[in-house]
Order: structure tokens, then C-alpha cells, then sequence
């Protein structure tokens, strides 16, 4: 009798082995359709530079098929491997994976099920003839033997700085030189890319330091290390804003970065003929003109003010500024202070007044998502951004690799129940605002802060302890739309007259696409259109769907310019990308770019 022997079931390692052998074999043999099969019906792949020259996410067998159809033959790719043993839960197997292409090596990540791959990220992390400087390609430093008219690294740095220009021109203008600028600026240091950033304050850190004085990072410190030179461990977990100026000046003379201060960007212009801008820059009374091949806007996603025009303006007697000029509470003690907005920085304001005993009333036009910053670390970030993770082995790379790894459209059900567990765990506290009048959402889906950043880059506030004196009525609330100022007031929409003698205007920034306007001409803006969002079709966010984030990090309709902007977390990753993008291009090398973003929305 023949004793029958169970069947093991293959491995996690040998079913994704089994995928990427197949789908490597399937690509090598320019066989779209087989390799399309092995994606699930539903199914995401996020493609960030390795395969499209863009950042680029296309949906289901069709859109594989349509990325693999236009770009296969020219980026060849190969090596398909995991870089770590597979996991598997609730049905869906997880993969760290590693491959090359015909200029370039790759990492990426694969969510498998039964059907075939659900998710699939592949992102370029360098460029296989053009490596970083660094670890055991580090430069020797020291010249040894004796070299005549020999200049010391401080006299070589000097000599380099006078002639970049003037007689060495470069390559990439970075507009802006804040956390974004800085960032990109040591990316493209580090990769050998002749690179100018230009920044209008007086010190690299301004645009930090010159914030009000109670500012405080609400992201904690694992989110928010830069490129190559993380916080030490005994940085703060919630940053002063001083203390990240102070970072920011260090890291840019550190990290080389070539940096002028106290430099205006009075207009730019893009000759179609020649490939060229003429960037022209008022730097200590002095007009200079660039001709860089590349100009990037990294004047921040929250860097034009939004500044509201209502009547009686220039009547009103007392103070008024917009949230991004607030100097601080100081000179307000006993002052009756209205501030316009709900969100990040009204709530920081209203409290820092408060604490200095004016009279403060915020006034709530629409309603605002508010999240503890407790529970947004423990229930939203503690994973991949916390002490907990970095003990189980989390790097900033591989948390970030982890967070860009889910596409934007199924993003949504990763974050919602995150927000139903805040919304249980904070009962008590969400019931106190709302007693309070406090006009509270969870975002159109339920989704919470993460999607309302992406998608509109506004109306929350990571909560640090103003929604309690909101709640408890220390900061005083009114709703509506202002209607009218007179000269000692502000008058509502529904008569209500608020006495005042500061007023602060938290209403927000508009798109970057704004600055472009104002130093490239109207004509330039509306071809390039709107920056940010996801084209979700919610509050602020209209479709179509763009599967992206507007404009950022990626080519856009105009040749040679580009957009960098976002949280010290979204400047530290996606300055790689757009980092490498300008190195190919200084190189020479190919770039195809496909799926370019067609303009759907001018502002």
C-alpha cells in the first residue's frame, strides 16, 4: 500500500521568487501581454523615475501594459530579486525587492495575492556610471606629496564660490532656500550637478527663524531627518523653529551646499531656441544674470501667502498681518486679537496669545480636521517614525520606501481605520470641541490628516494643546465669513461684531504655481497649471484624477522647469528623484519621459 505524503505549500520566498522570475523572463522577451497577466485585475504600480523619467502611477493589466509598451526597450530591466526574506499576512504577500536598468539600479516593493501583484513600487536610487561620492566611494580629502601653488580646501571652496555665476554658470537655479532647497541642493552637490540656490533672507534657516515664536515642528524627529545627516539622538522630538533654523544654517555649510543669501529672483525667462534660462538675481545691489539649462521652484508649498481683501482694510486702526509675518505675542498682552482661520497656524497663534494674556477670538470659516499629537504618533506614525520603529530594525529609507509604496488611490483604506481607532481612543476629547461649537471633520472619506494634506494642504491641526483652550473656552470661537472690517472691529457675515486691535490673517498659501507668475509672466503659470493635490474630487482637491501630486518632483509642460516643495519628510525623499532626474540630464543622458501631467486646472 502506498502511503500518500501531505503537499507543502510553497514558501513566501519561492512565490515571489516565482513572480519575479516570471515577470523578468516576460520583460526580457519584450512579451507585454505576459507580463501584464501577472498583475491582478485591480492592481497599482508606482513608478518613481526607474521606468518613466516621471513619477508615475498607472492602474490595472492596461496601464501596465501601456508603461511597458512605451518604455520597456529603452530602460531594459533586469536583476529582479528580494533584498530581505518575504512576509505574508491576511492573504497578501509583502516583498523588498532590488533590480537594474539600462542606466540605473533600483528598489522597490510587492504586495502579491493569488491573482497576481497588487501593488508594485519601483523607484531609481542611482545611476549605474554616475555613483555618490560616499561610504567606500568617499573622496580621499587630502592631496599627499608635494603639489606646487597647492590651495587649501577652504581656499579651493572660496575660489569656487566667487566664480559661480559669474564666470562658471550653472547648471540647476534652485528658487528658494529653505528646508526643499536646501535638501535638493546637497542631492545635487553630492551628484556632481553644478547647482545655485538662491535664497532672499539674510541667513539660510530664515524662512524658519522668522516665523512667529512659539512655531514648533508638529512632526517628530524620525520624519523629519534631511538627506545624508540625521538629527543626532538627543535632538527634541517636536523641533523649536529656532533650533531648526540653526540645523539648516549648519547643514548647508556643512553639506557645501552652494548658497547665496540676501538674493532676489526678480524675473526668469526661457528661451525656446537655445534650451536656456536668463534668471535674473538682485544680490547686494547688484544685477546678475544666469543662464542655467534648469530652474526649480522650491519656494514652498506653503510659501505664497494667501492674504484676503475685505472692505474696510484700510480703515481698521489697529494691527493686521497675515499668519506668516506674525512676529510672535509679545506686544499684544491685553490686546483684543481676532484671527481668521482654524487650522495649524491659527490654533499655534491663538495659543501663544493667549499665554501672553490677549484677549484672542479664532474665527472658524469652514470646519477643521484635529488629530492629538499623541495619538497621531501612536496610532498614524509609531510603525515607520517612532523610537519603537528604529528599535525594530525601520530605517528612514526603508519607512519611507514603506510609505510610498501604497498609491494614492488605495491610500484611503490604509488610513481610514487608523482614524476610526483616534476617533474611539479620543471620545471624550472630540466630544469637549464639539460642545465647545468647535465645527469638526474627518475629511470627506473618513481618511484624516494624511489625505488631507496630500490632497488639498490644509484644514487640520496636529493638536499640541490650543484645542483644549478652545474647548474649555479660553480661546474664544465665532463662525462665518468676514464680512467687513471697520476701525476698531471685525464684522461677520451674520452682523457679528468682534472688537479688535490685532487682527491675523491664518488664511493660508496658494499654489506654487503663483510664484511663477510673478517671475516668469501669467502665460508660463496657466501652461504649467496648479501644483498639489491628487485630483481626488474632494474639498479642494477637483478631478480628474491624477494619480500624482500636481507638478511636484517630476517634468511639467514647460522644459526645464520644475517644482519642489512639501514637509521636511516629502524634501528629504523626493529630493532623490528629482535630484537624479537633473543628473541625467546634465550627463546627457536619455530621457524618455512618459505619461507626462496634462494640465487639468491653472490654479
Amino acid at each position: 500500500m502506498t502511503q500518500m505524503q501531505d503537499k507543502v505549500a510553497p514558501s513566501a520566498q519561492s512565490r515571489v521568487d516565482d513572480w519575479l522570475g516570471r515577470f523578468e523572463a516576460a520583460l526580457a522577451a519584450r512579451d507585454i501581454d505576459a507580463a501584464a497577466a501577472l498583475f491582478a485585475v485591480d492592481s497599482f504600480w508606482r513608478d518613481l523615475v526607474a521606468f518613466t523619467w516621471n513619477l508615475k502611477t498607472v492602474e490595472g493589466r492596461d496601464g501596465a501594459s501601456g508603461l511597458l509598451a512605451a518604455c520597456l526597450d529603452s530602460i531594459d530591466p533586469s536583476g529582479f530579486r528580494t533584498s530581505e526574506p518575504p512576509t505574508e499576512a491576511d492573504g497578501v504577500l509583502e516583498a523588498w525587492i532590488e533590480f537594474e536598468t539600462a542606466t540605473g539600479r533600483g528598489k522597490g516593493h510587492l504586495r502579491l495575492k493569488a491573482e497576481g501583484a497588487w501593488t508594485l513600487l519601483t523607484s531609481l536610487r542611482e545611476l549605474k556610471d554616475f555613483p555618490e561620492p560616499r561610504a567606500e566611494l568617499r573622496p580621499k580629502g587630502a592631496r599627499h606629496g608635494a603639489v606646487a601653488g597647492r590651495l587649501s580646501w577652504a581656499e579651493e571652496l572660496e575660489l569656487e564660490q566667487d566664480r559661480l555665476g559669474r564666470r562658471d554658470q550653472p547648471f540647476v537655479v534652485v528658487i528658494g532656500g529653505g528646508q526643499g532647497g536646501i535638501a535638493l541642493g546637497a542631492r545635487l552637490r553630492q551628484l556632481g550637478v553644478p547647482a545655485l540656490v538662491v535664497e532672499r533672507n539674510a541667513r539660510a534657516g530664515d524662512s524658519w527663524r522668522n516665523r512667529y515664536k512659539s512655531l514648533c515642528l508638529h512632526d517628530p524627529v524620525w520624519y523629519d531627518h534631511l538627506p545624508y545627516l540625521p538629527f543626532p539622538e538627543n535632538w527634541p522630538v517636536f523641533a523649536p523653529k529656532d533650533k531648526i533654523a540653526d540645523w539648516l544654517e549648519m547643514y548647508t555649510r556643512v553639506m557645501e551646499v552652494p548658497y547665496w543669501t540676501s538674493s532676489e529672483v526678480t524675473s526668469a525667462a526661457y528661451d525656446e531656441e537655445t534650451g536656456y534660462w536668463s534668471v535674473t538675481v538682485r544680490r547686494d545691489g547688484e544685477e546678475i544674470l544666469l543662464r542655467p539649462r534648469h530652474l526649480v521652484f522650491a519656494t514652498g508649498m506653503s510659501g505664497k501667502p494667501n492674504l484676503p481683501s475685505f472692505p474696510g482694510m484700510d480703515e481698521f486702526a489697529g494691527e493686521q498681518h497675515h499668519s506668516s509675518r506674525h512676529p510672535g505675542p509679545d506686544a499684544y498682552r491685553g490686546k483684543k486679537a481676532v484671527v481668521i482661520g482654524s487650522n495649524n497656524s491659527a490654533h499655534d497663534i491663538c495659543a501663544a496669545l493667549w499665554e501672553h494674556d490677549a484677549e484672542v477670538t479664532m474665527v472658524q470659516r469652514s470646519s477643521t480636521h484635529i488629530v492629538k499629537s499623541d495619538s497621531l504618533m501612536e496610532f498614524g506614525l509609531g510603525d515607520l517614525y517612532s523610537e519603537r520603529a528604529v528599535r525594530s530594525g525601520m530605517t528612514t529609507e526603508k519607512a519611507d520606501m514603506a510609505f510610498a509604496s501604497l498609491p494614492y488611490r488605495i491610500m484611503p483604506e490604509f488610513q481610514i481605520p487608523i482614524y476610526q481607532k483616534i476617533r474611539e481612543h479620543d471620545a471624550e476629547f472630540y466630544e469637549r470641541l464639539a460642545k465647545a461649537g468647535f465645527q469638526h471633520d474627518w475629511g470627506d472619506d473618513g481618511s484624516g490628516l494624511f489625505l488631507k494634506y496630500l490632497r488639498r494642504g490644509s484644514g487640520y491641526y496636529i493638536d499640541v494643546g490650543a484645542a483644549d483652550l478652545v474647548a474649555n473656552g479660553e480661546i474664544r470661537l465665532a463662525h462665518g465669513q468676514v464680512d467687513h472690517l471697520t476701525r476698531d472691529s471685525v464684522i461677520l457675515g451674520d452682523g457679528t461684531e468682534l472688537p479688535a486691535d490685532l487682527v491675523v490673517y491664518a488664511t493660508g498659501y496658494g499654489s506654487m504655481n503663483g510664484w511663477v507668475a510673478d517671475l516668469c509672466g501669467q502665460a508660463m503659470a496657466d501652461r504649467v497649471g496648479k501644483c498639489w493635490g491628487l485630483g481626488s474630487e474632494t474639498t479642494k482637491d477637483p478631478g480628474p484624477w491624477e494619480g500624482e501630486q500636481r507638478n511636484m518632483w517630476k517634468p511639467t509642460q514647460q522644459p526645464g522647469l520644475w517644482f519642489h516643495g512639501g514637509n521636511l519628510h516629502q524634501s528629504r525623499h523626493y529630493s532623490l528623484y528629482l535630484a537624479l532626474q537633473l543628473k541625467a540630464r546634465y550627463e546627457g543622458i536619455p530621457t524618455p519621459v512618459y505619461g507626462l501631467q496634462e494640465v487639468h486646472h491653472l490654479s
